[in-house]
């Protein structure tokens, strides 16, 4: 849960601020880049200072993200983005930790991690931008890719049903489920900060599209059915309502927060040995000799 500093207070910092010096390399019109301005913006509004948050990600187009955010960043392996983000907010749960990746990064390779870590409700926020195909790979079917998709692994149209990332959050236990879309920034600017301030594991899964690769599922195809949940009756408390609004796929989509619930302590809360602070703010409690010798065992 993302604890608001009060250094500084005169100073607000603005989204500007969470920008790299390094300039994204996406196609112009990538759907990443709304999700990044969405990002930035939600960190500056929540008040965060850039040593705050831990930006981790495997690999993809998307996975570039902490490459482009002013924060601490990982950029680790294919699908093990959750793996190293658990450890880390372990290690440190005062810290904000964000894991970002694409559909294919985190739904297929890494679909262990992503069931296990909403299982165990570890307190951290996945920001998934799906654009439903393996982009830096150069355009090959993905988890999320509908069926009847030619790509270049299914050329005469995919036969395989896609993953709901959105269902299967909440029958693992994921605490805060959303879903986003990067044409709208205001909106995901919003569901982000309610994700980062969320005790628990939180999934925003975001359509991203790829505008080289998926010709299918372009910018025009969410604008003209993308329905946000707000503007209907829609209780995020009540899982079977959210996974029915989840599994709503035609004319209509929606976007919005599915599922929320406080009631179930995040994994560092029920951890005993964490009550005493962060494990990475204590002593070691060896000698320096005994530091010596490990060091050079492991070297």
């Amino acid at each position: 849960m993302t604890t608001v500093t009060d250094e500084k207070p005169f100073i607000e910092l603005t989204a500007k601020d969470f920008k790299s010096k390094i300039d994204p390399d996406w196609c112009a019109g990538c759907g990443d880049f709304g999700v990044l301005n969405a990002l930035q913006r939600a960190c500056a509004e929540l008040g965060l200072r850039p040593h705050q948050i831990l930006t981790v990600s495997g690999i993809g187009c998307s996975s570039n993200t902490p490459g482009y955010f002013n924060a601490y960043g990982m950029h680790t392996l294919h699908g093990r983005s959750l793996a190293f983000a658990a450890g880390a907010k372990m290690a440190n749960h005062e810290l904000t930790v964000i894991a970002t990746g694409g559909d294919g990064d985190g739904y297929g390779i890494g679909g262990n991690h992503f069931t296990h870590t909403a299982r165990r409700n570890v307190d951290i926020t996945y920001v998934v931008m799906n654009n439903q195909i393996y982009g830096l790979t150069t355009g090959q079917v993905s988890p999320t890719s509908t069926v009847g998709m030619k790509t270049k692994s299914t050329p005469f149209g995919s036969v395989e049903y896609p993953i709901n990332p959105l269902t299967s959050a909440i029958m693992n236990g994921a605490t805060f489920v959303a879903r986003g879309f990067s044409g709208d920034v205001k909106q995901l600017t919003d569901l982000i900060k309610k994700a980062i301030t969320h005790r628990g594991f939180s999934l925003v899964d975001i359509f991203s599209p790829c505008v080289t690769f998926n010709l299918d599922n372009t910018n025009a195809f969410f604008k003209e059915r993308i329905k946000k949940l707000d503007e209907e009756t829609h209780d995020t408390s009540d899982w079977k309502a959210a996974c029915e609004k989840a599994m709503v796929w035609g004319d209509e989509i929606y976007t919005g927060l599915f599922f929320e619930r406080s009631d179930r302590d995040s994994l560092d809360h029920l951890e005993p040995i964490l009550r005493d602070g962060p494990m990475s703010a204590r002593s070691l409690e060896t000698s320096s000799e005994q530091a010596e010798r490990l060091i050079q065992r492991m070297m």
